[in-house]
């Protein structure tokens, strides 16, 4: 049986949904830029519960939507092409970027990728029907949820209303009733964007994923994934807005991963510390990344570094060796639910995801499968159809001497020659970094 954490009740929960049909819901990108190493992380994880559901004989319809109009697409239409309406451009190049770091980390594409601009009509009928309810007003062409209307608000988020309320007043907007109300409509110039009921406008960042989820997978769901970051307020404010309309629970149960730190900070170009998928596949391979996340409980923080990456990729091509010879026609899921490895790793990962402790498994079992070719297969394919992994050897680097890794090596054997040791450890990292290993011969 699986179990997971369901953030709603903050407890560990066994999943079940009655007729073995599962609607999953997780929230995409803004395609605004290239897809990052937290993005990465979440798809990956929720790739690996697509799976796990699959395998345990689960029909699953999957949607992931894309926020195609958001204000950080119009700046970047505006800063890119000198016309902030060329946004869609903007999307189009980034989605296309995004399926292409998808495909190469091996996620299973969903049955549904909506993009809010080709879903107005949904979203402003589900915009009616919040003001025809009362949850809802419109104020000058903006139209806002009325947070009072809806008294469970922050169930998800435990937070205290009352200190969010005080919080909000901060920034006073008197357009709106209550200041915890948030847009579910922005007015716009005549002519820009779509017409409306409350005249030109685009969509409030919250409301798309209510109306998409309802349009495309009903109601209700069964399971709702993304990163913790939108635990509150988006989640939170879905939940409002789908539960004051249909009068029924939006999601059964909440799924959330933890964040990417880099040296201990959140990673965030702010801090220069931000790292795009297509940044670490020029050093890495796209498989060596998904073992990287696979090596972290989802709901644990990763602090990232190019060092643990370099070791992960050891263990990952000690782990391709281990399967370069497999009989394939015995690698079937058949062979894979009788398999006793199987069964040790499969109870770990039903404990909310643990692929750690699958891996563990799988490593302290790894010397017997050289001697028992049915289950070297069956624990391949379950490492191929349930984590994901390839496992192809991965192709040898092509190492080019520049300048500067050339100074950086020079100054690496001076500092030994000096017996600095610290500066040519510092200098090693940096090496490291840039996706050298170093191998030391002793000093004469």
């Amino acid at each position: 049986m699986l179990k997971i954490t369901n953030t709603l009740s903050g407890k560990r929960e066994e999943f079940h949904v009655p007729d073995r049909k599962v609607r999953l819901y997780v929230c995409g990108v803004t395609p605004y830029d290239h897809a990052h190493l937290g993005h990465g992380r979440c798809y990956v994880s929720f790739d690996v519960l697509l799976r796990v559901l699959a395998f345990l004989g689960y029909d699953v319809t999957y949607c992931r939507n894309f926020t195609d109009i958001d204000d950080k697409l119009i700046n970047r239409a505006a800063k890119e092409t000198g016309d902030e309406l060329r946004y869609k451009e903007i999307a189009d190049r980034y989605i296309a970027s995004y399926k292409e770091d998808m495909h190469a980390l091996n996620c299973i594409a969903p049955a549904y990728e909506p993009r809010v601009t080709d879903n107005i009509p949904q979203i402003i009928a589900f915009i009616e029907d919040l003001i025809a309810s009362g949850h809802a007003y419109a104020v000058d062409g903006d139209v806002y949820f009325n947070i009072p209307t809806f008294p469970q608000y922050a169930a998800l988020s435990k937070h205290d209303v009352h200190d969010l309320r005080a919080g909000a007043r901060v920034e006073l907007n008197d357009r709106k009733k209550d200041p915890l109300d948030f847009a579910l409509w922005k007015g716009e110039a005549e002519g820009t964007f779509w017409k409306s009921p409350w005249g030109y406008g685009r969509p409030g960042w919250h409301i798309e994923c209510s109306a998409l989820a309802r349009t495309y997978l009903g109601d209700q769901i069964d399971i709702h994934c993304g990163g913790m970051d939108l635990i509150f307020p988006h989640h939170e404010n879905e939940i409002a807005q789908s539960e004051a309309v249909t009068k029924k629970t939006f999601s059964r149960y909440w799924m959330h991963n933890a964040h990417v730190f880099v040296n201990k900070e959140k990673m965030s170009k702010s801090l220069g510390n931000f790292f795009t998928l297509k940044d670490i596949f020029a050093q890495y391979d796209p498989m060596v990344v998904r073992f990287y996340f696979l090596n972290h409980q989802y709901r644990a923080p990763l602090d990232f570094s190019f060092e643990s990456l370099a070791q992960v990729q050891k263990t990952y091509q000690r782990l391709v060796r281990a399967f370069e010879q497999v009989n394939q026609a015995l690698a079937t899921k058949h062979a894979a639910q009788q398999s006793p490895i199987v069964t040790r790793m499969l109870e770990f990962v039903l404990d909310d995801l643990n692929t750690v402790g699958a891996l563990g498994v799988l490593f302290e079992e790894l010397p017997a499968l050289a001697h028992d070719e049915q289950e070297k297969a069956a624990v391949y394919w379950f490492l191929r159809e349930v984590f994901g992994l390839t496992l192809v050897p991965l192709a040898q680097p092509v190492v080019e001497m520049t300048p500067q890794i050339k100074a950086l090596l020079d100054a690496r054997d001076a500092a030994r020659a000096a017996k600095d040791w610290k500066r040519a450890d510092e200098l090693r990292d940096e090496l490291r970094s840039l996706g050298f290993e170093i191998q030391d011969k002793k000093l004469k």
